[in-house]
């Protein structure tokens, strides 16, 4: 029976002192028509049933593809003292620390996690509080509005697309604009389109958003955009694929203000929906605009080592209306993953999985070019890349049959692109083994002559 703190009485005089006759009334604002209307789950059943149709949903995944999926989550092998570390009782059921003197291991794992990605990011200050990169690189165009007290976002179109569904369901509907800057035909964001949005005197700009490697896997003149970007006022903000820093130029190096992004290739599982981690960097200037909590290291009335929750700004408890976010959680669990995996890796073994995948795609290129799939991007890329097959998405339906998951049929993203609703976005890891690259090549020339025949 679940345990409820308040009584009938409790719950009548709250409603009175809101003025309301019902609880439904509290929910008034949201439409009826995507309200929760309850569970649609079948009756009971004897525990030895329920067991038995459990088994039957579960032998309905498939765990037996060979794929070729990246599109924002990422395979990576995970050494197996990660799991080792973090299912242990102390860290899996620890919550919030705001008692540091019965949480200084908490503390520590959210300190060491900051100190990691602020090394992998060249950036100074790291949150530890969200939920994935979606809604890390919201928070980050949040950032530039209150930075800048400017009211206008550029947003890459190759910026991942559930990235900047998000950024526009936090800002759409308010004062704020968020618009796009188109790419160029070879995938990579049309930088002279930007300096024209920016060149827009009476409507001054926040921030500026790209991605490293942006939607397609092709890789973006960063340096360059920041600079146009702070030419004209405005922060500039990397959405990076954190892997990928072991071999790229990190955020800092070129003048970004703020790095967001997807912490899920580091040491994270793949998952339907999560719990995944939101990477969320910034300069020592916009601290108190960084929504989360900042853990700090300091000494306690005897000179010994202690940690501290340093800056939660983004407290409703303490900061209400004047938060800097009520849409970030302690995902401290996932953090102390990526903690360890960066610890177990080390920046060569990080570096290695970046260049061996990087390698790994160059074959699946080579491979699937000859197999009749050229790709369709010509910019440089590191291990994701889109490549042009006719009738992609029954292609990709036919390959999933023959157990190979041919990445995503970008028609999903962009139905309405005559380019690229016949296109694959295929990525390769470490974890890719040539035999795999050589199977998935044979059975798309087969597929694709079987559908020409």
């Amino acid at each position: 029976m679940p345990y409820g703190p308040h009584t009938p009485a409790d719950r009548a005089r709250m409603l009175a002192a809101l003025g309301m006759r019902s609880v439904d009334e509290l929910f008034d604002d949201i439409p009826a028509s995507v309200r929760a209307h309850g569970l649609d789950l079948p009756g009971p059943e004897p525990e030895q049933e329920l067991a038995s149709r459990l088994r039957e949903l579960a032998a309905r995944n498939r765990v037996d593809l060979v794929s070729f999926l990246g599109a924002g989550v990422y395979r990576h092998y995970v050494p197996a003292l990660v799991d080792q570390v973090v299912s242990r009782g102390e860290f899996a059921t620890a919550y919030t620390p705001y008692q540091p003197e019965i949480s200084q291991g908490t503390l520590q794992t959210i300190y060491e996690y900051q100190s990691m990605l602020a090394e992998l990011t060249g950036l100074d200050v790291v949150s530890a509080s969200h939920y994935d990169g979606a809604t890390a690189t919201a928070e980050a165009a949040l950032i530039c509005l209150r930075a800048t007290g400017r009211d206008r976002v550029l947003v890459s179109a190759a910026v991942h697309p559930q990235y900047q569904a998000t950024t526009h369901t936090y800002l759409d509907g308010t004062r704020f604009a968020v618009e796009p800057i188109p790419t160029r035909p070879d995938g990579s964001t049309d930088l002279d389109a930007l300096s024209r949005l920016l060149a827009d005197g009476g409507r001054p700009v926040a921030g500026v958003v790209l991605a490293q490697p942006n939607v397609f896997g092709v890789l973006e003149s960063m340096a360059e955009a920041s600079r146009l970007a702070h030419a004209a006022g405005a922060l500039f903000v990397a959405v990076v694929e954190p892997v990928s820093l072991a071999v790229l130029a990190p955020p800092g190096a070129y003048g970004a203000d703020i790095a967001a992004g997807e912490g899920q290739p580091l040491g994270l599982p793949l998952g339907y929906g999560g719990p995944y981690l939101g990477i969320l960097a910034a300069t020592t200037a916009l601290t108190r605009q960084v929504p989360g909590r900042l853990v700090g290291r300091t000494t306690d009335a005897d000179g010994r080592r202690a940690f501290v929750m340093t800056l939660r700004a983004r407290e409703q408890d303490i900061r209400r209306e004047r938060a800097a976010s009520n849409i970030c959680t302690n995902q401290a669990l996932c953090a102390l993953t990526a903690t360890v995996y960066l610890a177990a890796m080390g920046p060569h073994g990080l570096r290695d999985a970046a260049a061996l995948g990087a390698a790994r795609a160059r074959e699946l290129e080579r491979a699937l070019a000859a197999a009749g799939a050229p790709r369709i991007h010509d910019a440089p890329y590191l291990n994701e890349f889109a490549v042009r097959v006719p009738g992609a998405p029954r292609i990709h339906a036919a390959l999933l049959e023959r157990g190979i998951l041919a990445g995503l049929p970008l028609a999903s993203w962009f139905p309405d692109d005559p380019v690229l609703r016949d296109g694959l976005l295929v990525c390769a890891t470490e974890v890719t083994r040539p035999d795999e690259i050589e199977a998935f090549a044979a059975a798309l020339a087969g597929v694709t002559a079987e559908v020409a025949a």
